[in-house]
Protein backbone atom coordinates (compact mmCIF):
# COMPACT_ATOMS: atom_id res chain seq x y z
CA UNK A 1 0.00 0.00 0.00
CA UNK A 2 2.74 2.30 1.01
CA UNK A 3 4.93 1.37 -2.33
CA UNK A 4 0.96 2.31 -4.14
CA UNK A 5 1.17 5.81 -2.45
CA UNK A 6 4.38 6.81 -3.60
CA UNK A 7 4.29 5.83 -6.86
CA UNK A 8 0.74 7.66 -6.74
CA UNK A 9 2.49 11.01 -5.65
CA UNK A 10 5.07 10.75 -8.26
CA UNK A 11 2.71 10.38 -11.18
CA UNK A 12 0.83 13.13 -9.75
CA UNK A 13 3.52 15.04 -9.77
CA UNK A 14 5.35 14.19 -12.60
CA UNK A 15 2.01 14.58 -14.79
CA UNK A 16 2.41 17.28 -17.90
CA UNK A 17 0.63 20.20 -18.04
CA UNK A 18 -0.70 22.26 -21.09
CA UNK A 19 0.77 25.23 -22.52
CA UNK A 20 -3.10 26.27 -22.26
CA UNK A 21 -2.73 25.81 -18.28
CA UNK A 22 0.54 27.98 -18.02
CA UNK A 23 -0.93 30.94 -20.64
CA UNK A 24 -4.04 30.95 -18.67
CA UNK A 25 -2.48 31.25 -15.52
CA UNK A 26 0.64 33.72 -16.84
CA UNK A 27 -2.70 35.53 -17.79
CA UNK A 28 -3.81 36.13 -14.76
CA UNK A 29 -0.84 36.31 -12.69
CA UNK A 30 -0.21 39.72 -15.18
CA UNK A 31 -3.95 40.96 -14.70
CA UNK A 32 -3.78 40.46 -11.17
CA UNK A 33 0.20 41.27 -10.32
CA UNK A 34 1.15 43.74 -13.34
CA UNK A 35 4.46 44.94 -11.57
CA UNK A 36 5.33 41.21 -11.81
CA UNK A 37 8.43 40.00 -13.40
CA UNK A 38 9.65 36.61 -14.48
CA UNK A 39 10.86 35.82 -10.97
CA UNK A 40 7.44 36.16 -9.77
CA UNK A 41 5.87 34.31 -12.21
CA UNK A 42 8.43 31.66 -11.39
CA UNK A 43 8.31 31.81 -7.41
CA UNK A 44 4.54 31.20 -7.66
CA UNK A 45 5.08 28.16 -10.20
CA UNK A 46 7.62 26.51 -7.80
CA UNK A 47 5.43 27.16 -4.76
CA UNK A 48 3.00 25.29 -6.16
CA UNK A 49 5.17 22.23 -7.01
CA UNK A 50 7.72 22.44 -4.36
CA UNK A 51 5.47 24.30 -1.70
CA UNK A 52 7.66 26.15 1.14
CA UNK A 53 11.36 26.69 0.41
CA UNK A 54 12.67 25.49 3.84
CA UNK A 55 12.59 22.80 5.93
CA UNK A 56 11.06 24.49 9.74
CA UNK A 57 13.31 22.50 11.88
CA UNK A 58 13.28 26.13 14.79
CA UNK A 59 9.84 26.70 15.79
CA UNK A 60 10.43 29.08 18.00
CA UNK A 61 12.58 30.85 15.63
CA UNK A 62 9.43 30.88 12.71
CA UNK A 63 7.34 31.87 15.48
CA UNK A 64 8.97 34.73 16.34
CA UNK A 65 9.01 35.91 13.08
CA UNK A 66 5.54 35.65 12.06
CA UNK A 67 4.69 37.26 15.54
CA UNK A 68 7.27 40.03 14.39
CA UNK A 69 5.82 40.53 10.46
CA UNK A 70 2.20 40.32 12.93
CA UNK A 71 2.80 43.11 14.79
CA UNK A 72 4.67 45.41 12.30
CA UNK A 73 2.29 44.99 9.45
CA UNK A 74 -0.61 47.76 9.35
CA UNK A 75 -3.42 46.45 7.66
CA UNK A 76 -3.63 48.50 4.66
CA UNK A 77 -0.32 47.56 3.71
CA UNK A 78 -1.69 44.04 3.14
CA UNK A 79 -2.86 42.53 0.06
CA UNK A 80 -6.59 43.01 -0.11
CA UNK A 81 -7.26 38.75 -0.18
CA UNK A 82 -7.48 36.04 2.65
CA UNK A 83 -5.60 33.69 0.07
CA UNK A 84 -4.76 32.56 -3.19
CA UNK A 85 -3.51 29.04 -4.69
CA UNK A 86 -0.27 29.11 -6.18
CA UNK A 87 0.61 28.83 -9.04
CA UNK A 88 -0.76 26.46 -11.78
CA UNK A 89 -2.47 23.43 -10.10
CA UNK A 90 -3.14 25.41 -6.71
CA UNK A 91 -0.86 22.40 -4.90
CA UNK A 92 -0.48 24.88 -1.92
CA UNK A 93 -1.80 27.72 -0.73
CA UNK A 94 -0.79 31.39 0.10
CA UNK A 95 -2.50 32.44 2.83
CA UNK A 96 -2.78 36.26 3.74
CA UNK A 97 -1.88 37.36 8.01
CA UNK A 98 -4.84 39.14 7.22
CA UNK A 99 -6.73 35.96 8.32
CA UNK A 100 -4.92 36.79 11.76
CA UNK A 101 -5.12 40.09 11.80
CA UNK A 102 -8.72 39.99 11.27
CA UNK A 103 -9.44 37.29 14.30
CA UNK A 104 -10.47 34.53 11.55
CA UNK A 105 -7.66 31.75 13.09
CA UNK A 106 -5.32 32.29 15.38
CA UNK A 107 -1.55 32.93 15.37
CA UNK A 108 -1.29 29.19 16.27
CA UNK A 109 -3.03 27.33 13.46
CA UNK A 110 -1.80 29.11 10.69
CA UNK A 111 2.04 28.58 12.04
CA UNK A 112 1.13 24.67 12.76
CA UNK A 113 -0.55 24.63 9.11
CA UNK A 114 2.65 26.43 7.70
CA UNK A 115 5.27 24.15 9.52
CA UNK A 116 3.08 20.37 8.65
CA UNK A 117 3.42 21.91 4.91
CA UNK A 118 7.09 22.87 5.10
CA UNK A 119 7.95 19.76 6.74
CA UNK A 120 6.31 17.13 4.44
CA UNK A 121 8.36 14.19 2.83
CA UNK A 122 6.33 14.24 -0.33
CA UNK A 123 7.87 17.23 -2.10
CA UNK A 124 9.48 16.40 -5.72
CA UNK A 125 13.40 16.65 -6.07
CA UNK A 126 14.94 20.00 -7.91
CA UNK A 127 15.74 17.98 -10.65
CA UNK A 128 11.77 17.44 -11.04
CA UNK A 129 10.81 20.80 -10.77
CA UNK A 130 14.06 21.88 -13.31
CA UNK A 131 11.63 20.02 -15.85
CA UNK A 132 8.59 21.44 -14.88
CA UNK A 133 10.03 25.13 -15.14
CA UNK A 134 11.68 24.04 -18.57
CA UNK A 135 8.26 23.01 -20.04
CA UNK A 136 7.19 26.16 -18.16
CA UNK A 137 9.25 28.96 -19.43
CA UNK A 138 9.25 27.53 -23.01
CA UNK A 139 5.42 28.86 -23.06
CA UNK A 140 6.16 31.98 -21.30
CA UNK A 141 9.01 32.97 -24.27
CA UNK A 142 6.05 32.73 -26.48
CA UNK A 143 4.07 35.19 -25.04
CA UNK A 144 6.31 38.02 -25.42
CA UNK A 145 4.91 39.30 -22.46
CA UNK A 146 7.98 42.40 -22.65
CA UNK A 147 8.57 42.17 -18.82
CA UNK A 148 11.48 44.08 -17.52
CA UNK A 149 14.90 42.55 -16.82
CA UNK A 150 13.30 38.93 -18.41
CA UNK A 151 16.17 38.16 -19.82
CA UNK A 152 18.69 38.50 -17.13
CA UNK A 153 15.52 37.17 -14.72
CA UNK A 154 15.38 34.07 -17.10
CA UNK A 155 19.21 33.30 -16.93
CA UNK A 156 19.54 33.73 -12.87
CA UNK A 157 17.11 31.00 -12.24
CA UNK A 158 18.70 28.93 -14.93
CA UNK A 159 21.66 29.37 -12.17
CA UNK A 160 20.79 28.41 -9.36
CA UNK A 161 18.70 25.49 -10.52
CA UNK A 162 21.85 24.69 -12.51
CA UNK A 163 23.19 23.92 -8.72
CA UNK A 164 21.01 21.97 -7.74
CA UNK A 165 18.57 24.91 -5.46
CA UNK A 166 15.42 26.70 -6.44
CA UNK A 167 14.25 29.02 -4.14
CA UNK A 168 13.61 32.82 -4.67
CA UNK A 169 12.31 35.59 -3.06
CA UNK A 170 9.94 37.99 -4.70
CA UNK A 171 11.39 40.62 -6.74
CA UNK A 172 11.75 44.35 -5.53
CA UNK A 173 9.35 45.16 -8.17
CA UNK A 174 6.45 43.07 -6.48
CA UNK A 175 7.49 43.51 -3.06
CA UNK A 176 7.43 47.49 -3.75
CA UNK A 177 3.58 47.25 -5.41
CA UNK A 178 1.95 44.90 -3.56
CA UNK A 179 3.99 44.03 0.10
CA UNK A 180 3.33 40.34 0.10
CA UNK A 181 2.68 38.75 3.09
CA UNK A 182 1.48 35.01 3.93
CA UNK A 183 2.42 31.70 4.55
CA UNK A 184 2.32 28.93 2.02
CA UNK A 185 -0.05 25.56 3.43
CA UNK A 186 -0.82 22.43 1.76
CA UNK A 187 -3.93 22.85 -0.29
CA UNK A 188 -5.12 19.56 1.94
CA UNK A 189 -4.67 20.86 5.18
CA UNK A 190 -5.96 24.45 3.73
CA UNK A 191 -9.41 22.94 3.12
CA UNK A 192 -9.27 21.35 6.34
CA UNK A 193 -8.43 23.38 8.89
CA UNK A 194 -8.69 27.37 7.28
CA UNK A 195 -11.20 27.39 4.83
CA UNK A 196 -13.77 26.34 6.91
CA UNK A 197 -13.21 29.23 9.44
CA UNK A 198 -13.23 31.74 6.78
CA UNK A 199 -16.47 30.01 5.23
CA UNK A 200 -17.97 30.68 8.62
CA UNK A 201 -16.57 34.38 9.07
CA UNK A 202 -17.61 35.48 5.52
CA UNK A 203 -21.39 33.98 6.52
CA UNK A 204 -21.34 36.00 9.81
CA UNK A 205 -20.82 39.55 7.93
CA UNK A 206 -24.63 41.29 6.62
CA UNK A 207 -25.05 41.44 2.55
CA UNK A 208 -27.54 43.85 1.11
CA UNK A 209 -27.52 45.38 -2.21
CA UNK A 210 -25.33 48.39 -1.75
CA UNK A 211 -22.69 46.68 0.63
CA UNK A 212 -21.75 43.26 -0.81
CA UNK A 213 -18.78 41.38 0.82
CA UNK A 214 -16.34 40.79 -1.77
CA UNK A 215 -14.58 37.69 -2.56
CA UNK A 216 -11.82 36.61 -0.02
CA UNK A 217 -10.17 34.83 -2.85
CA UNK A 218 -7.34 35.87 -5.55
CA UNK A 219 -8.37 35.56 -9.05
CA UNK A 220 -5.89 32.84 -9.24
CA UNK A 221 -8.60 30.72 -7.29
CA UNK A 222 -10.24 30.07 -10.91
CA UNK A 223 -7.43 27.11 -10.68
CA UNK A 224 -9.44 25.81 -7.28
CA UNK A 225 -12.68 26.02 -7.94
CA UNK A 226 -13.50 23.14 -5.48
CA UNK A 227 -12.01 25.36 -2.59
CA UNK A 228 -13.57 28.66 -3.92
CA UNK A 229 -16.71 29.27 -1.43
CA UNK A 230 -18.57 31.56 -4.26
CA UNK A 231 -17.87 29.70 -6.93
CA UNK A 232 -17.70 32.68 -8.68
CA UNK A 233 -15.66 33.92 -12.10
CA UNK A 234 -14.26 37.21 -12.03
CA UNK A 235 -13.75 39.77 -14.50
CA UNK A 236 -11.77 41.98 -11.85
CA UNK A 237 -10.11 41.30 -8.79
CA UNK A 238 -12.49 42.20 -5.95
CA UNK A 239 -10.76 43.74 -2.95
CA UNK A 240 -11.82 43.41 0.42
CA UNK A 241 -10.90 47.38 0.82
CA UNK A 242 -14.08 48.20 -0.75
CA UNK A 243 -15.24 48.08 2.21
CA UNK A 244 -12.75 48.41 4.74
CA UNK A 245 -12.06 45.35 6.91
CA UNK A 246 -15.09 43.89 8.41
CA UNK A 247 -13.96 43.33 11.40
CA UNK A 248 -12.34 45.78 14.46
CA UNK A 249 -8.71 46.62 13.60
Amino acid sequence: MKKLLTIIIILLVTTTISAQDITHFVNIQMKAYPQSRLLDIYKSCFQDYMGAEHLVTDRQRVKAYLNEELNTTPPDDLLPWLYEPCGIEGNYVRVSIRTVKEGIISTDLLLDAFIRSANADKHPSVSAWRDRWHEIIEVVDTMHLNLPNYTEDKLFIDSILSVGKYAISHSPDYREAYHPHYRIVERSIFEREILPLIKKCCARVPKNKENQFPDVVNQNALKMPSIDPYRKKFADMQLINILGSHLKR
